[in-house]
């Protein structure tokens, strides 16, 4: 394969990769922030009504957990399962697809942990925060 087809090769990736096509970056774009992935961590064991969404994921505001829970029902990544009482109960559960992320939880996980086993001061000052 030549220079120039190769070059094109490259630029025709990198096109795809800027354009969202790039399965990295399509991931990185359903959990464009951290609160996102906080929240699918804490609802990786069960269903939470929106209180206690907003208690395990500590430092969150309100619009942005409801924001943030709206995007991923869009994305098809969060149940919001509504029941017809007063006063109105509202659950949140992960999708099959939103399951589908817990490798990529635990991966991190474990990686954030060996981070932080090799870093102590940097463990150290987040306890300190």
């Amino acid at each position: 394969v030549s220079f120039k087809i190769k070059r094109i090769i490259i630029m025709s990736r990198k096109l795809l990769e800027q354009n969202g096509i790039c399965p990295v970056a399509t991931t990185i774009d359903l959990l464009s922030s951290k609160w996102k992935v906080l929240i699918i961590r804490d609802l990786l064991p069960g269903t939470k009504r929106f209180s206690e969404l907003k208690i395990s994921v500590a430092g969150i505001s309100q619009k942005m957990l409801t924001q943030s829970l709206r995007e991923m029902e869009e994305d098809g990544l969060v149940v919001r399962q509504v029941f017809a009482v007063v006063p109105l109960k509202v659950e949140y559960s992960l999708s099959t697809l939103g399951q589908s992320m817990r490798p990529v939880i635990d991966s991190m996980a474990d990686w954030g942990s060996f981070y932080l086993d090799e870093n102590p001061d940097k463990r150290k000052a987040l306890l300190e925060q």
